[in-house]
């Protein structure tokens, strides 16, 4: 893959454990100079999570280091004269701001979206939340967890006496990073045309609602209640994980050749 596509793209991070940085992380991987901007003293969550303790008492945890690398850092205090004034310098030469403090946390520490854009036009500013800035939810915490439990992920995973179960990772977590990562790349196009800058309102829910399109599709065009199939596939079979005398086999013959094929190597 090509590493340098956002080369000379700053970015100003100030994102906190996994659907924030991982979009940093993104942007980092294609080439953009990504600043880490962290809260003096503790820094990012993430830093203190992961399976070796002894990183994490550095305040490197594995956690911290599988969506970070790459970035450089900086500790700022917004809630102090001297440290708002060195975010405004940080802003100025900024091309993109991300964040995922709740919505209205950056705009109570004095850099609401009017405040950004009078410190510089051109940036692309994104936030990135559970439920994003404005409905009913916009105020709650979001974990990973939840989000997974509201966008029905948990209701399609696992099988019948299982279900609902939670995907082994934080797969939320990463789609709203993916797409706040997208939604900045085309902010900056755009930028880049005609220097316009731009703010990015990005929901994890939301991302993991469009995720689900195929379930949701079948139920809203044919009514076709979503179930838990576990190993199984809607849509082909023989599909999923198979208990050998070798070990387990996982197959996915989804079309009639592959059927045969599979038939023909098995000698059956």
């Amino acid at each position: 893959m090509t590493t340098n596509l956002l080369e000379g793209v700053r970015v100003l991070d100030m994102t906190n454990v996994l659907a924030g940085p991982f979009a940093g992380y993104q942007l980092a991987l294609l080439g953009a100079d990504v600043v880490k901007v962290e809260t003096a003293g503790s820094g990012d969550l993430a830093r203190q999570l992961g399976a070796d303790p002894g990183l994490s008492a550095e305040y490197m945890g594995v956690s911290f280091l599988a969506q970070n690398s790459g970035k450089r850092s900086v500790t700022v205090n917004l809630k102090t004269a001297g440290g708002k004034e060195v975010f405004e310098r940080l802003l100025a030469d900024a091309d993109v701001l991300l964040e995922n403090f709740r919505p209205g946390v950056l705009e109570r520490l004095g850099f609401g979206w009017d405040r950004l854009k009078e410190i510089n036009p051109r940036l692309v500013y994104c936030a990135v939340s559970g439920f994003g800035a404005t409905g009913p939810l916009r105020g709650r915490p979001a974990y990973d967890q939840v989000v997974q439990g509201m966008s029905g992920i948990m209701s399609v995973t696992g099988d019948t006496q299982s279900a609902p179960l939670r995907v082994g990772y934080p797969v939320c977590d990463s789609f709203g990073g993916l797409a706040a990562a997208m939604a900045v790349c085309a902010a900056i196009v755009r930028q880049r045309a005609t220097g316009q800058g731009a703010y990015l309102d990005t929901s994890m829910l939301d991302a993991a609602l469009t995720s689900m399109g195929w379930v949701v599709s079948n139920h809203l065009v044919t009514g076709k209640e979503p179930i838990p199939m576990g190993n199984e596939n809607m849509t082909s079979a023989p599909s999923g994980a198979f208990k050998t005398a070798d070990g387990v086999l996982n197959i996915a013959a989804n079309k009639q050749e592959q059927f045969e094929i599979l038939c023909r190597v098995l000698g059956r």
